[in-house]
């Protein structure tokens, strides 16, 4: 992680540390690294989700972008991807998504794109802090006529919205799903893309209010989105995060269908039509036991990579696979996205659905699920520096592992974007790892807060 950017951007609570200041700096220091060697006038998109805070972080971004002379057309509110694929579509020099995704409304953050479509890789992001940080470059000072100006787009949402519908040549009719819009950017879009499919849509939390999203609802709150399901007799169900990057499915019985089931069923099928690239699947360290058991039973190779759907990306991108993803929701189809998509993973799913002809949890289940314990450790951001250094915790991690043996595995790691170190069991016998994931997270928390 660098100094000012962790796994996915810039983030943290808006206003005390995602300051208007510093905004209007990573928008100036992003317009130098990004444009230093273009022939013409930069042009930005920012695109924001629902946060009270956003338009507060736009006015600063923009304000940053246009005093080193770059011009700046402003999305409004839209889903995280459809920044990613808008930049390319409209042949900008960068785009900006103001969203901390999954977190509670008081955080916010700053991610940037690239002119491909791409989130920044590390190097990019080390100048853009040097420049904030240390000064490395002084930002020019463009007078007059020079200084950047500043538009709105008016198609943006139905220009995303018929890429989406591009990818499928399916439709869904007769279907009857429900959508949990986590109060966030796929409230403006969820509801016309899936009844554009022909599909009868039952949609909950899309009414946001500046302060509700992700609050009781959405990928990280299924329990609203399970027993609507139920309730309505619906096929299946989906959630979306703030930003709509990520999705989470609900089989008609309101069970779960996480991230590796979802890449697990589209990967399968995939394979069977001759579209998964080299017969391989991404996913990251955190992914079930079950998944890579599934792949191997289905001649399914696995890379397997850090958390953070941007190392999933890039090692697509260095080998040329075609799907990959996290068992939170992020899932990457390359063929049509540069970056995780929510409301596109919901479409690629529906689509095996409806080629197969089988329910949502005939397809999922195929993947066994092993038993799974996560324990969110609140650290002190010393703590987090200390975390890989403390011998205690080092010995604790490995008498766990000796206790599990081959019957399971142990992950430990400190959160690129939350002040958390996440520990991880998995195993055959649930009880068992509860017991040591608590043991070893009580260590944890005793040595670093």
């Amino acid at each position: 992680m660098g100094r000012l950017f962790g796994t996915d951007g810039a983030r943290g609570v808006a206003n005390t540390e995602i300051t208007c200041e510093l905004a209007m700096q990573i928008g100036r220091a992003a317009a130098m690294v990004l444009t230093e060697n273009l022939a013409h006038r930069p042009r930005v998109l920012i695109g924001m989700d629902t946060r009270a805070s956003g338009e507060m972080l736009e006015a600063a971004l923009t304000a940053g972008f246009c005093s080193v002379g770059a011009d700046v057309c402003l999305l409004g509110v839209l889903p995280t991807p459809a920044v990613a694929y808008l930049v390319k579509a409209y042949g900008y020099d960068a785009g900006v998504m103001i969203s901390a995704s999954h977190n509670p409304c008081e955080y916010n953050g700053i991610k940037i794109f690239q002119s491909t479509g791409y989130k920044l890789p590390d190097a990019l992001e080390n100048e853009i802090e040097a420049i904030i940080l240390d000064e490395a470059k002084v930002p020019p000072e463009p007078v007059g006529g020079e200084v950047g100006r500043v538009t709105r787009a008016e198609t943006a949402a139905e220009d995303y919205i018929r890429h989406l519908l591009s990818t499928t040549d399916v439709r869904c009719d007769g279907m009857k799903i429900a959508l949990d819009c986590a109060n966030g950017s796929a409230s403006v879009t969820a509801r016309r893309v899936f009844e554009a499919l022909g599909a009868e849509c039952v949609v909950i939390h899309d009414k946001p209010d500046g302060v509700n999203i992700n609050r009781d609802c959405g990928s990280t709150h299924l329990a609203a989105l399970q027993k609507c399901v139920v309730e309505n007799g619906c096929d299946a169900g989906f959630a979306f995060d703030g930003d709509a990057d990520r999705m989470l499915a609900v089989n008609h019985l309101g069970e779960e269908v996480d991230g590796d089931r979802a890449i697990a069923v589209c990967a399968k099928a995939m394979k069977a039509e001759g579209r998964l690239q080299k017969d391989t699947a991404v996913v990251t360290v955190m992914s079930n036991m079950g998944f890579f058991k599934f792949c191997a039973q289905n001649g399914i190779a696995c890379e397997k990579t850090k958390v953070g759907d941007r190392y999933v990306l890039e090692n697509m991108l260095q080998h040329g696979y075609s799907i990959g993803g996290e068992q939170s929701g992020h899932i990457i189809f390359l063929e049509y996205a540069t970056t995780g998509d929510g409301q596109l993973s919901a479409i690629q799913l529906l689509k095996v659905l409806k080629k197969t002809g089988k329910p949502l949890k005939t397809l999922a289940d195929e993947m066994r699920v092993y038993p799974q314990v996560l324990y969110n450790v609140r650290v002190s951001n010393f703590g987090r520096v200390r975390f890989a250094e403390d011998a205690e915790i080092q010995n604790a991690i490995r008498r766990t592992e000796a206790e599990l043996g081959d019957a399971g595995r142990v992950l430990v790691r400190v959160s690129g974007t939350e002040p958390l170190v996440r520990v991880m069991l998995e195993g055959e016998n649930e009880e068992q790892i509860r017991v040591l994931g608590e043991t070893l997270a009580e260590v944890v928390r005793e040595r670093l807060v």
